[in-house]
């Protein structure tokens, strides 16, 4: 009954000491992923060497003039019909699409079916 009593004993001191590393993991981690949660839950943050940069507001206004720029150049292409036709399929192009489509449907249901 001694060495049965010494065993529980040791049991216990070894449960202890795994619970005390068990609290320093969980501490590690919540370090690790922080308190910012706008990224989703569990995102990590990590800490930049650099600081963020700023966009001043006359860059602000020349990244939108090119853009609206780029906008006018595509609605002017739309208006003369200069844009590129839109592609489409033939039907025996389409009618060997679905061949084989049918074929891989087949070939999976007849799988299923040896499986079951």
């Amino acid at each position: 009954m001694l060495n049965l009593s010494n065993v529980v004993s040791q049991l216990q001191a070894q449960r202890k000491q795994v619970q005390s590393e068990l609290s320093r993991l969980d501490a590690a981690i919540s370090a690790l992923r922080g308190s910012d949660t706008s990224n989703g839950p569990g995102t990590i943050r990590v800490a930049s060497s650099r600081p963020r940069r700023t966009l001043s507001a006359a860059g602000r206004r020349a990244i939108s003039l090119a853009q609206k720029e780029r906008w006018a150049k595509r609605a002017a292409n739309v208006e003369a019909g200069t844009t590129k036709p839109k592609r489409t399929m033939s039907a025996g192009a389409r009618r060997k699409i679905a061949a084989a489509q049918r074929a891989r449907w087949a070939a999976w249901k007849a799988k299923r079916k040896r499986a079951a």
